[in-house]
């Protein structure tokens, strides 16, 4: 089992940055593909994007392509999202999630989830 805790969030202007991170602490961090979402007011959880096991390999949803990062680095049990050019549009709760496999898109795929972290993106 692993827990997760999401920080880094707060209010931005558009087109600012901002980088969230996500502790794990618990067994087998290492093992883990990671993912990002998010959760705006009214509506579904939102896939950002994953990252494989190693960190060897990412995969984004187009909404954030080219704007979002993420990195993880199994020795200190962290992954990152970076976000630049932000929009009001990004305003949501963001949450990190762990599970196991090679592509993890869906919610249903993750089995472990952060409490999440309010970005406030202000025209």
């Amino acid at each position: 089992q692993v827990q997760l805790v999401e920080s880094g969030g707060g209010l931005v202007q558009a087109g600012g940055s901002l980088r969230l991170s996500c502790a794990a602490s618990g067994r087998d961090f290492r093992s883990y593909a990671m993912g990002w979402f998010r959760q705006a007011p009214g509506k579904e959880r939102e896939f950002l994007g994953g990252i494989s096991w190693s960190g060897g390999n990412t995969y984004y949803a187009d909404s954030v392509k080219g704007r979002f990062t993420i990195s993880k680095n199994n020795a200190k049990s962290t992954v990152d999202l970076q976000m630049n050019s932000l929009k009001p549009e990004d305003t949501a709760v963001y949450y990190c999630a762990a599970g196991w496999g090679i592509i993890l898109r869906t919610t249903v795929e993750y089995n472990y989830w952060g409490q999440g972290t309010q970005v406030t993106v202000s025209s």
